[in-house]
């Protein structure tokens, strides 16, 4: 793998002559995607809004079309902010990787900082007759969750198709929807999806099979 880098494109855009400050070329921003002067204790330059790969939060296009929505309902009075934890992301490698959320490192200082405890489930691909049938039997879905609350924090899928099977998860965590209430909805078989019921099962101490 080469992995060369990306610059941000916010040279000789006169930035610093509204006094905003950049760092590596980063923008700040706040959470309405307003333009900070500086990211620790900056103030709002108004009027000005900055979204995508140029602010830094998540260099992802589908990141930056959230955003870039964010800000115009934001602009339009219509106050929303963007769940940057619930944003998906993905690698089209062999196999895939995708993945919503915190990393588990990041979750347990999560939880260790906020108080509550976090659990954690497993579903295989090498369980799932799809991917078996697909010769692609290895692989794993990981799904961090709060046991307190049972809202799912986390999910990390490396196989077949892992960018796609990611976006139910991503769904789940924007919505806050619960391991129990996730475990109780019917996936079809025989799909790949089997394999993200069966980490939602075991964390709710029941069987897919």
């Amino acid at each position: 793998m080469v992995a060369t880098g990306r610059v941000p494109a916010t040279a000789d855009m006169g930035l610093e002559d509204r006094g905003i400050e950049t760092n590596r070329g980063f923008v700040a921003v706040n959470e309405k995607m307003e333009v900070l002067t500086k990211a620790e204790d900056g103030e709002i330059i108004p009027n000005v809004y900055c979204i995508g790969d140029a602010n830094g939060k998540m260099m992802l296009a589908h990141a930056a079309s959230a955003q870039g929505i964010s800000a115009i309902e934001n602009i339009c009075g219509r106050e929303h902010i963007v769940d940057h934890d619930a944003v998906p992301a993905a690698c089209f490698t062999h196999p895939e990787i995708a993945m919503v959320g915190p990393t588990e490192e990041q979750c347990i200082e999560r939880a260790e900082k906020e108080g509550w405890n976090l659990g954690k489930s497993q579903g295989n691909f090498r369980a799932n007759s799809k991917a078996l049938a697909e010769g692609e039997g290895n692989g794993i879905a990981k799904v961090l969750y709060n046991k307190d609350t049972g809202k799912v924090v986390a999910v990390h899928i490396i196989g077949i198709h892992a960018a796609d099977l990611i976006q139910e998860c991503s769904n789940a965590v924007a919505a806050g929807t619960t391991v129990k209430e996730l475990s109780m909805m019917v996936h079809t078989h025989p799909t790949l999806c089997e394999v993200l019921d069966e980490a939602f099962k075991g964390a709710v101490g029941m069987s897919a099979h």
